[in-house]
């Protein structure tokens, strides 16, 4: 969320300094509070066989005995079939909660399963892994640690042949990854991140997406920023996750998704931003915002919203870092088909999906708070009128707005003078009605800025019963200073 602007302003006028040192302030704390971790979650892959799943009945609880049983048919049984069977049991019963943890409460199953895991026929293989698929989706870390004998052959077979078998390693090893520290310790010196550089390379879509999904519930682990990210950027796995997001014909957008989020969880950790803006990523992403303004154009999918997401968190972020202006970070993105491409989305996002016009504006804060050029796009585009459009969404996109405006209207005297005459006062006087402290404290300093730079705006707000306007807040605590220093402005204009 955007935090409240700090400081106020002052009974005599602010200078432009005064004004840049509180929204700097601001802006690191909106940036603080921005670094969103999307919530870490369990994939589970079912896909029982068509007599299976014709059965129509729900899988039993097995008891200890039951599990003995199956186990037992599965590691002595005179005949495969019997052995895939058996197993086959134990999978279904180990969607129970209740079985989970007879199992690994049972002396030597694991052990036992894992023996089939490594066993040299293939379908007890597939059994064997499916049986931890479904244990590694338990919510309970204490199952999550009874895997730990499996994961160094789960990594193992990451580097085998079938895809369909890596896919289920890959889900399998994420589920655990996001239960467990004691997994995480045990797998980074087992090599996980050169096991998953080596994956991305595969040619399958299904292992690219379950690879992303793995990464990114590495990536989430508290201990992330200090023992995982640092060894992740010293691989090839930044460049190979801006290739899968590279427009075009070959990008997926499944795969899309899961590297746009695991690319958001390495640019929040900040160990490294410059190095990736040093490897594109603030030109790759902005291309691929363009193309998503395209399809925006071209369909009505609800799915593009779930690319759109992470790529807008990303460029925001990796637009607040100082490396950006050092390695011509700003000129990887093309200033008005940015804008342009961003009010797409905006539109899109308004009329389809409110809840991610946030992040838009976020973005649209971003590219014009430090850049005269951005600012200059907005107008020349003559954007101003379709954002004061957005102002009744909610009071969070209130303050977004023109929170945007006001970095226009720093920019001084001449962006001001396109800003007025327009529609920008009535605005403004109809948020002065909000009763939200924050919209209203945001317009008191949009309004503060307009006087200071176009001061033929003061007397337009006093036709317009300005002051009545102010006066409903000058008793308010948080807002009577600046009320107060803007009365005195108009009445000495």
């Amino acid at each position: 969320m955007w935090s409240r602007r700090q400081g106020r302003l002052r009974p005599t006028v602010c200078g432009v300094e005064e004004l840049r040192r509180r929204r700097r302030e601001q802006e690191a704390a909106l940036r603080k509070a921005r670094r969103e971790q999307q919530l870490v979650s369990k994939r589970l892959l079912r896909e029982d066989a068509p007599e299976e799943a014709g059965e129509g009945c729900v899988a039993a609880i097995l008891g200890e005995a039951e599990v003995q049983q199956f186990l037992r048919q599965a590691q002595r049984g005179t005949e495969e079939k019997e052995r895939e069977g058996a197993l086959v049991s134990l999978r279904r019963g180990l969607q129970h909660p209740e079985t989970q943890q007879t199992f690994i409460q049972l002396e030597g199953s694991m052990r036992t399963l894992v023996g089939l895991l490594t066993s040299n026929q293939a379908l007890l293989q597939l059994e064997a892994a499916r049986c931890l698929h479904e244990l590694s989706h338990s919510e309970q870390s204490t199952i999550a640690e009874a895997c730990l004998p499996a994961t160094s052959y789960l990594l193992t077979y990451l580097s085998g042949h079938s895809s369909d078998f890596i896919e289920l390693c890959l889900y399998t090893l994420g589920n655990l990854i996001v239960e467990s520290e004691a997994v995480r310790r045990q797998l980074l010196p087992q090599g996980i991140v050169p096991a998953l550089a080596a994956c991305i390379q595969s040619p399958h879509v299904a292992v690219l997406e379950a690879l992303g999904y793995a990464l990114s519930q590495l990536l989430q682990a508290k201990e992330a920023p200090e023992k995982i990210i640092p060894s992740i950027l010293a691989s090839t796995l930044p460049q190979h996750m801006l290739q899968m997001l590279q427009p075009g014909p070959k990008l997926n957008p499944g795969v899309a998704v899961e590297f746009a989020w695991c690319l958001h969880y390495i640019i929040c950790s900040q160990v490294s931003n410059p190095l990736l803006i040093g490897h594109g990523a603030l030109s790759t992403l902005g291309l691929l915002l363009l193309d998503l303004a395209g399809a925006v154009q071209r369909t009505e999918d609800a799915g593009l919203e779930l690319l759109a997401c992470p790529v807008l968190r990303c460029l925001s972020n990796l637009l607040t870092e100082a490396a950006v202006e050092t390695v011509g970070g700003q000129m990887q993105l093309r200033d008005e088909r940015v804008v342009a491409a961003l009010f797409i989305l905006l539109q899109f996002f308004f009329q389809k999906q409110p809840s991610l016009l946030p992040e838009g504006l976020w973005l649209l804060n971003n590219l014009t708070a430090n850049s005269p050029s951005f600012c200059t796009s907005l107008l020349s585009l003559d954007l101003i009128k379709p954002l004061l459009q957005l102002l009744p969404v909610s009071n969070v996109v209130s303050v977004m707005v023109l929170t945007v405006l006001c970095n226009v209207a720093e920019k001084g005297p001449a962006y001001c003078q396109r800003l007025w005459p327009g529609p920008l006062l009535p605005a403004l006087l109809h948020t002065l009605a909000f009763s939200d402290t924050e919209v209203v404290g945001q317009s008191l300093e949009l309004l503060h800025l307009l006087f200071l730079y176009q001061p033929e705006a003061v007397q337009v707000f006093l036709q317009q019963s300005g002051l009545q306007a102010l006066e409903r807040h000058q008793e308010e605590a948080q807002l009577q200073d600046r009320v107060y220093a803007l009365q005195q402005t108009a009445l000495q204009g």
